[in-house]
């Protein structure tokens, strides 16, 4: 079993800034995508910015210049920094990864419960 647990969310007023931080663990023999989705309230779930294991990313166009998403493979952890934090960006952020936990199984899409981002204006 794989599990990616999340931590960092939180309440902060418009402007701030929050990190958001998961760990994979468990069976796991090579991670091919990690990111972050959002869910807002009444909306689907979106994609906010990923990053490959050779550290290409890719952002939503409502978070670049403002998030940046970085990775330690060999910790299996991705990270997400958030500045200058809108209102709009509140929202349930999930962490995701394309898990490998064998040499000879296919990547399986994993996902963690979720942190509350809440941004106060």
């Amino acid at each position: 079993q794989v599990q990616l647990v999340e931590s960092g969310g939180g309440l902060v007023q418009a402007g701030g800034s929050l990190r958001l931080s998961c760990a994979a663990s468990g069976s796991i023999f090579s991670i091919r995508v990690m990111g972050w989705y959002r869910q807002a309230p009444g909306k689907q779930r979106e994609l906010v910015a990923a990053i490959t294991r050779d550290g290409t990313t890719n952002f939503a166009d409502s978070v670049k210049g403002r998030f940046t998403i970085s990775r330690d493979n060999a910790k299996n952890t991705v990270s997400l920094q958030m500045n200058s934090l809108k209102p709009e960006d509140t929202a349930v952020y999930y962490c995701n990864a394309d898990v490998r936990s064998t040499w000879w199984s296919e990547y399986l899409e994993r996902w963690g419960q979720g942190t509350l981002v809440t941004v106060s204006s």
